[in-house]
């Protein structure tokens, strides 16, 4: 019960600092002093309560929902979505993305595909902005194909680092669909230039491992996977260095389809040579 607690001592820090501010001034100063003093502190003790207050507000507004959190009660948590988002309409980003996660944490994928539809016709900009988790739950539900296709429609939506993992989900989807000549062409480019230290390591993992034995070119599939290997292992030294880079990615859920490979990609690319 974290959170109740949290409150509790919300609600003490509050009025100590209430009383910190306006009565011991007035008790270690004595009248004529406080006198000077008091429009500075009249206005500073305005403001803080007003922030207080706020962030006061907030956690009660969304008990509910930090309690089913820190529960990880996910049907529940869905269910308690699907009330703000379906019955009040309440599209937001946060919430679509919380909702589609706890579909994705309980294996209801055709629910994430149902939201998406939802969300689409009423604010398209949300699917944009978590592209990564609907895309991914076509790749759990085994909709390869489509789960390329979407991915290929939006590869230059978001930012740089979020482009990164569209396309590398782009070609992860090709090669599981079995097209292995456009899963190359992704993963060679990734491999050579991809700023993201896990997203070159994995295509130079699946370049080696898994394409260049279905490669036209073997050697060239190849030298690109040693060669996205070595610009991992300049960048981030050593297997700590790749796990410290994964934790930076924290719960994201998408990375619950890959983790295996992650795990892999890292063992191939700091083994022995």
């Amino acid at each position: 019960m974290k959170i109740k607690y949290l409150l509790i001592a919300f609600s003490i820090i509050f009025i100590l600092l209430i009383f910190i501010i306006l009565a011991l001034p007035a008790l270690l100063m004595g009248p004529e002093l406080m006198a000077n003093v008091r429009n500075f502190l009249i206005p500073v003790s305005i403001i803080l309560i007003l922030v207080f207050a706020g962030l006061y507000i907030f956690f009660l507004l969304n008990y509910r929902l930090l309690m089913l959190l820190e529960r990880e009660d996910w049907p529940a948590l869905a269910y308690y979505l699907e009330q703000k988002i379906y019955k009040k309409g309440r599209y937001s980003s946060r919430k679509v993305r919380l909702l589609a996660s706890s579909y994705m944490v309980i294996s209801d994928f055709s629910s994430v595909l149902h939201l998406e539809s939802k969300a689409m016709a009423v604010k398209p900009s949300v699917i944009d902005k978590n592209i990564l988790i609907f895309g991914a739950a076509r790749i759990l539900g085994g909709n390869y194909k489509e789960a390329a296709a979407f991915f290929k429609a939006r590869m230059e939506k978001g930012n740089v680092a979020e482009q990164q993992w569209v396309r590398w989900f782009y070609g992860f989807s090709v090669m599981l669909s079995g097209v292995f000549n456009q899963a190359e062409t992704e993963f060679l480019s990734l491999a050579d230039s991809s700023s993201d230290a896990i997203v070159a390591g994995l295509s130079a993992y699946f370049l080696s491992n898994n394409l260049a034995a279905r490669s036209l070119d073997r050697e060239n599939c190849r030298a690109a996977a040693e060669n996205g290997r070595k610009r991992v292992v300049l960048a981030l030294k050593n297997k700590a260095g790749w796990k410290k880079e994964i934790d930076k990615m924290g719960t994201e859920i998408y990375t619950s389809v890959i983790r295996k490979y992650i795990n892999e990609a890292g063992d191939w690319i700091f083994s022995p040579k």
